[in-house]
């Protein structure tokens, strides 16, 4: 980001709010700027980065020390004796945050995340597109079935005991990163949100018995053309020549089945010209019919919803006997899928986002002021990127902007689901977790295909651009 160029103004909802709305896409990079210096985020002592990494794997809740923190519309000041120094800077001095341990150790767990298969020489995340990233890198395995076969028992081993910490209240939720689609399992329902490539992944679950699944995106589409077709056909007049092709055209292209069939072309032996006619083959008229399910591809209409226990179950045998969860050929040919967690699990390498801080001037009305700023790259998951608001709050003293950058295809998990079924489990479990990180992400989803990319916080109140 150019700290040189002027900052833009946010296009926020009318009133601040205390909390911004739960985003279940994956960032790849966000980028911190504030009139406050972050220097408490920079050169960790080794016990502080120790104690974060120990806080992180003891499911520990994270200790967020605050001088100012914000509770029912109230202020309440809360002094730490040995740190406190006055100066015109208020309660805290300039390099106050610096000095409080317990920030820079929570700061360290928040950048905490599990990740499987751990290979340091690819970028394993994102997976969708990643084919010119991971061109020319060294993959023993390509040619290799029985290293495959190795490399795919171990992460299935992974992936269920993922689903069993899931099962047991052990972990809020986990990502499948592929190469042809993504997958988001969440408990509270255990609801599987699957985007990515439409008929791959339609034809998997189509196949596979006794899973019941939901196409809420496009049938929302559906349902909305339909409507429009029908409001279109009654304001036409009823023998308007045009009528008809308005309704057409707003509607899908439904070209009858017989229309594909050999006999179709009974009319050009009529003319005698059948063999002068190059007649389609079987493929193209199978192409011809797929088109539709491939305009969906890597779009937020191809997002496929699995709800219920009865179903994830099913569904995670026969995902790891799926041969569309693998790519077989280009640069991840025979490389398992990246499984993304807060927490740890069996086969998962920990990982720590990386951060950095910057700092500079910026133009503003009237001359220039300082900037500075704190990047992190991702995969930032939905947890991370709310504990670390909860840690620049009082660090910044309740003002930064953040802009974000989201991996596109899981913007579609922000779809709002169906009413819970009866029966279902709607609490996340803690698992680590604050409890403002909880109370966050047990709100139901309000930015539909879109994710927050520009988030301001002024006077410890947030808003937000989708």
């Amino acid at each position: 980001q150019d700290l040189h160029s002027p900052l833009a103004a946010p296009k926020a909802p009318s009133s601040p709010r205390q909390e911004f709305p739960a985003d279940w896409s994956i960032k790849t990079r966000v980028l911190f700027l504030s009139s406050q210096p972050f220097s408490w985020a920079e050169h960790l002592k080794a016990q502080e980065e120790a104690q974060g990494l120990a806080r992180h794997c003891r499911a520990a809740e994270p200790s967020l020390p605050r001088s100012v923190q914000v509770r029912a519309g109230r202020v309440e000041l809360r002094l730490c004796w040995r740190q406190l120094r006055r100066s015109p800077h208020g309660l805290w001095g300039p390099q106050e945050p610096r000095l409080c341990s317990e920030l820079r150790c929570a700061f360290q767990q928040s950048l905490v995340y599990w990740l499987h298969p751990s290979l340091p020489w690819l970028p394993l995340f994102p997976r969708l597109g990643a084919d010119r990233s991971m061109a020319g890198k060294a993959s023993p395995w390509a040619q290799d079935e029985a290293l495959q076969q190795v490399l795919m028992s171990d992460w299935s081993v992974s992936f269920t005991s993922l689903y069993n910490l899931l099962r047991a209240g052990l972990c809020p939720y986990f990502y499948v990163c592929s190469a042809q689609f993504s997958v988001l399992v969440r408990a509270g329902g255990l609801h599987w949100h699957g985007q990515g490539w439409h008929r791959a992944l339609h034809c998997c679950l189509s196949s596979a018995p006794g899973i019941e699944f939901s196409l809420p995106l496009l049938e929302e589409s559906r349902a909305r053309r339909q409507k429009s077709s029908e409001e279109s056909s009654e304001t036409e007049p009823a023998d308007g020549l045009g009528g008809g092709g308005g309704v057409e055209d707003v509607g899908e292209p439904a070209p009858s089945d017989d229309d594909d069939d050999d006999g179709s072309f009974s009319w050009l032996e009529e003319m005698g010209v059948q063999d002068k006619v190059k007649k389609p083959d079987t493929i193209s008229i199978q192409l011809r019919k797929e088109k539709h399910e491939v305009q969906v591809d890597h779009r937020p209409e191809s997002l496929v919803l699995v709800r219920g226990s009865s179903n994830t179950f099913t569904l995670l045998n026969f995902l790891i006997s799926c041969r569309s969860l693998v790519a077989v050929a280009g640069p991840q040919a025979g490389l398992p899928p990246t499984l993304l967690s807060p927490v740890a699990f069996r086969g998962g390498t920990m990982q720590t986002l990386k951060a950095r801080t910057v700092s500079g001037r910026a133009r503003v009305q009237g001359g220039f002021e300082d900037v500075f700023s704190l990047e992190v790259l991702g995969p930032v998951l939905p947890h991370a990127l709310h504990a670390l608001t909860l840690l620049l709050g009082p660090a910044q003293r309740g003002s930064f902007r953040a802009l974000l950058s989201p991996h596109e295809p899981s913007a579609a998990f922000n779809a709002a689901p169906a009413p819970p079924q009866e029966g279902e489990q709607q609490e996340l479990p803690a698992c680590g977790l604050h409890p403002k990180t909880l109370d966050q992400l047990r709100q139901c989803p309000s930015l539909g295909k879109s994710s927050i990319r520009l988030l301001e916080m002024k006077d410890y109140a947030y808003t937000w651009k989708a």
